[in-house]
């Protein structure tokens, strides 16, 4: 049973992938999205949600997952090539503070505000070889 769920998981994502109306950078996001998702499944995060967005709150959340008896808000930032800057350059001081509002916001409404939390980045690049995914925990110290 586990496999079948897997591939139908997959196959849906495969299809999101696969929109007409997505820029190319928005298609870059969503594969970079997808590979830290399964990245964090294979190392054993029970992920709950994805595109956490309070309403009335700038800052949004790509994936949230337990880690053990841990909540974990992760950012992630997926790029084509690094040499201009890493993906996890791009997570600043606001990006910070927004997560961190919607991550409080979650915890209220998901009446887990009492487990230990933390914030980690996964960073994607997109290279002519394949993905290399980089998973920064704890990344908002």
């Amino acid at each position: 049973m586990p496999k079948l769920w897997h591939r139908l998981i997959r196959g849906a994502s495969a299809q999101v992938l696969q929109r007409k109306d997505l820029t190319p950078e928005a298609r870059t996001g969503r594969e970079g999205e997808e590979a830290a998702y399964w990245h964090l499944r294979e190392r054993g995060f029970i992920m709950v949600a994805r595109n956490y967005r309070p309403e009335g709150l700038r800052g949004e959340i790509d994936m949230i997952g337990w880690d053990g008896d841990t909540i974990v808000f992760v950012e992630v930032k997926t790029r084509q090539s690094a040499a201009v800057r890493a993906p996890e350059a791009a997570v600043d001081r606001d990006k910070e503070k927004n997560v961190i509002a919607a991550a409080r916001e979650y915890r209220r409404r998901a009446h887990c505000a009492s487990a230990p939390c933390r914030f980690d980045v996964v960073s994607v690049e997109m290279l002519p070889g394949g993905k290399q995914i980089e998973h920064f925990r704890d990344a908002f110290r």
